[in-house]
C-alpha cells in the first residue's frame, strides 16, 4: 500500500523529499504539498484542518489512490488524523511524529506569538531566507500570518478533541522525540491513551525540526509498521 506523506506547518512537499527517497526504495509513496505552502499557491480562505484535508483527499483522487497509509509530520499528523476521522475508508494506518493534539487559548497564542516575521527575519535571518526560497507561490510573510491565525483557531476550538480521537479507530502510531521542545513525551503519551488502537514510540536523540531527525531510523520505522 502506498504510504503518503503529509509535512508540517510552514514546510512543503521538499521537507519531506529525504524521507521518500529512502522509503520508497521498498515500497510507494505519494506526497502532496498544502495550499498556500511551497510552490502551492493560497486559496481565497483561511487555513483550516478542513481545508487542509480537502487538499488531501483531492490529491488521493487525482491520482487514482483510494485507500493509503499516512504518515504525518508536526501539523500532517494533526490533518492525517483528521483525515481518518472525516474519510475513515480512505485511511489504513496513521504515523505521527512531533505533533501537537492539546490545544487551548494560552498554548496557540504563545505559538502564534512566535510567526512575527519582523521579528524572525532579525532574530534568525538564516530561517527567514530558508522560508523566502521554500514558499515561492505566496510568500514567507503571508504564510506565516495565515498560519498564525490557523493556530489561534486552533486554540479556540480545536477540532480532534478527546470524543473525536475515540472515534478513529485506526492504528495510529504517535512518534515523538524524547528531545521534542515543541511537544512533549507527556502530551504525546496523554494522545495515544486517548486513541482506541493508539500506540506510542519515543525516538531517542531526537529533537523536533524535521532537518534534524534521523531519516533512516524514521525510514525503517514507517517501513516496518506500515508495510
Amino acid at each position: 500500500m502506498t504510504l503518503l506523506l503529509l509535512h508540517g506547518a510552514l514546510g512543503s512537499r521538499a521537507q519531506l523529499d529525504p524521507l521518500a527517497a529512502l522509503v520508497s526504495r521498498r515500497r510507494p509513496v505519494h506526497q502532496i504539498e498544502f495550499e498556500g505552502h511551497g510552490a502551492t499557491g493560497s486559496r481565497d480562505r483561511p487555513f483550516s484542518v478542513d481545508g487542509f484535508v480537502e487538499n488531501v483527499v483531492a490529491a488521493l483522487d487525482s491520482s487514482g489512490q483510494e485507500k493509503v497509509d499516512v504518515f504525518g509530520y508536526s501539523m500532517g499528523g494533526y490533518v492525517g488524523l483528521a483525515l481518518a476521522l472525516a474519510h475513515p475508508g480512505r485511511v489504513s494506518t496513521i504515523t505521527t511524529l512531533g505533533t501537537r493534539f492539546a490545544w487551548d487559548p494560552a498554548t496557540a497564542a504563545r505559538e502564534a506569538a512566535r510567526l512575527d516575521p519582523e521579528v524572525i527575519r532579525v532574530k534568525v535571518p538564516a530561517f527567514a531566507s530558508t522560508l523566502a526560497e521554500r514558499h515561492v507561490a505566496s510568500g514567507w510573510e503571508p504564510l506565516l500570518a495565515r498560519t498564525a491565525a490557523f493556530i489561534t483557531s486552533l486554540g479556540e476550538r480545536a477540532p480532534l478533541g478527546q470524543a473525536e480521537l475515540a472515534r478513529i479507530h485506526h492504528r495510529v502510531r504517535i512518534m515523538v522525540g524524547d528531545r521534542d521542545g515543541t511537544v512533549s513525551v507527556e502530551e504525546s503519551a496523554a494522545t495515544f491513551r486517548q486513541l482506541p488502537s493508539g500506540e506510542l514510540m519515543v525516538l531517542p536523540r531526537t529533537p523536533h525540526p524535521m532537518e534534524q531527525v534521523d531519516v533512516y531510523r524514521l525510514a525503517d520505522v514507517l517501513i516496518e509498521l506500515t508495510s
